[in-house]
């Protein structure tokens, strides 16, 4: 019974979308860089992490300043990764969410439009 009705909702909803000429969530350019800031996550705490064990087996002070900075870029690349994806994967759930919310709602007006038909 209800199904033919949510069949023609949600296509009105699609051409209701269409007609706002939104970016497609799904770009190729989100998806890398949110797999970018993964990647620089891993790869700062990597790097952090060697520099902390190369600091430790060198008598040299210049060198234990030399394994010092590395660390140092290797938390800041951790951070900009962290930055990074959350910003790209939060992105993503909001248009996800925002589009859910959007639909709930028409399907709630279209209740009450069909229930005060119902009562007239």
């Amino acid at each position: 019974m209800t199904t033919i009705p949510n069949q023609q909702r949600v296509e009105e909803f699609k051409a209701e979308i269409a007609e706002m000429r939104l970016k497609d969530p799904a770009t190729a350019r989100d998806r890398m860089l949110l797999r970018a800031g993964a990647a620089l996550m891993i790869v700062g705490v990597v790097l952090a992490i060697v520099a902390y064990f190369g600091s430790h087996g060198t008598q040299s002070s210049l060198a234990q300043r030399d394994y010092l900075v590395t660390a140092v870029i290797g938390l800041c690349l951790t951070v900009a990764g962290g930055a990074l994806f959350l910003r790209y994967s939060m992105a993503q759930f909001l248009r996800f969410w925002l589009a859910r919310i959007a639909y709930e709602h028409q399907m709630a007006a279209d209740r009450i439009i069909e229930g005060s038909h119902k009562g007239s």
